[in-house]
């Protein structure tokens, strides 16, 4: 790269300002892409709705029963297509 050579202190400052404000642009940049990165690893709203509903209707004496029930549904479903 060739050295640039400034006749006046207002070229140099002038030069000091573009480069500046690139640096800027390419910090926001980077951010940016920070955010959206977390955006993208962090569970959307929607499926801490879903946990929501989940944690609400299987809290209750329902979902107890329901979570005792679901392994024998499970065995006798895995059995069945064993032909046992």
């Amino acid at each position: 790269m060739e050295t640039k050579k400034y006749s006046s202190y207002a070229e140099i400052d002038h030069d000091l300002k573009i480069l500046n404000l690139e640096r800027e642009i390419h910090y926001q940049k980077i951010v940016l892409s920070i955010e959206k990165t977390k955006e993208c690893l962090i569970p959307s709203k929607s499926l801490t709705f879903v946990a929501d509903i989940y944690h609400k209707y299987l809290s209750g004496t329902f979902g107890t029963i329901l979570k005792m029930l679901i392994p024998y549904a499970i065995n006798w479903f895995l059995n069945r297509k064993r032909g046992k």
